[in-house]
């Protein structure tokens, strides 16, 4: 019987040792998450600023950066000072187009990957911050590419993902509707052509002069987008017509997060 007595206390302490132990793991384990989210939210903090910093340079405006590091555990990227992802967006983001005019979107979504950020460069503010690949869209409503024709009446939507007009005009002293579709390019400088090559008026009898006018229509119908200049030096690469607008789409390549980078 004494040889039992003593085995139960033992136990006891045993267990009690298991409970401690599992305790200081738990807290252990929060504090680990604790200090995750800490170093992301300061990791976010400076980057957001430094791309502020970059929007407000190119004569532009947005919303406070809203930055987000992807990827867990967060603290594993940053002993290593390489980043899966960052998520940038620029909500209510506007610039200057060229005539007094102003782009606006709604949100500019951008994503960084391949992300280089030393720690020593997080913790200080100096040095460089890169990116092997930014990518970025945005969208530009109807109404303010309908401006830019500086027509009454003048509708756009997509067709068929295509861009398709709707306008009315005189021709031959009697008001028509014509229709049409345009060809979207985009040149040198961030600059998206809008050409209208052909319209089409249901009703008119096809002969050489309604042609020659409605081929005069299409040509006052096309025009340019001047798209402002964007951070991170990101240019724009395709532009394709959505139900919500025009949806432009941006890159660049080896991108220094850096203001002095722009």
């Amino acid at each position: 019987m004494a040889e039992v007595y003593e085995q139960r206390p033992r136990r006891r302490r045993g267990r009690r040792l298991l409970i401690v132990l599992v305790v200081l793991l738990l807290i252990l384990l929060a504090l680990a998450v604790v200090a995750d989210r800490v170093g992301a939210a300061v990791a976010e903090r400076v980057i957001g600023d430094r791309v502020a910093e970059q929007v407000a340079d190119k004569g532009a405006s947005s919303d406070a950066p809203d930055v987000t590091i992807e990827g867990v555990p967060f603290l594993t990227q940053v002993a290593s000072g390489e980043y899966q992802e960052i998520k940038i967006e620029l909500r209510n983001f506007s610039g200057p187009a060229g005539n007094g005019q102003t782009i606006k979107m709604p949100l500019l979504d951008v994503r960084a990957q391949d992300v280089n950020a030393p720690l020593d460069t997080l913790r200080s503010g100096n040095g460089d911050i890169t990116a092997g690949t930014v990518t970025g869209t945005g969208t530009v409503d109807y109404a303010t590419v309908t401006d830019l024709i500086g027509r009454d009446g003048v509708k756009l939507a997509e067709n068929d993902g295509k861009l398709a007009v709707t306008a009315p005009v005189q021709v031959l002293q009697q008001s028509v509707t014509v229709n049409g579709t345009a060809k979207l390019t985009v040149a040198d400088g961030n600059v998206v052509q809008v050409r209208f090559e052909t319209l089409d008026a249901p009703g008119l009898p096809n002969i050489p002069l309604v042609q020659n006018l409605l081929n005069n229509f299409a040509k006052q119908f096309s025009f340019d987008i001047k798209v402002p200049e964007l951070p991170l030096q990101m240019t724009v690469q395709k532009v394709q017509p959505t139900a919500d607008g025009l949806v432009i789409a941006a890159n660049a390549d080896d991108v220094s997060l850096n203001t002095g980078g722009i």
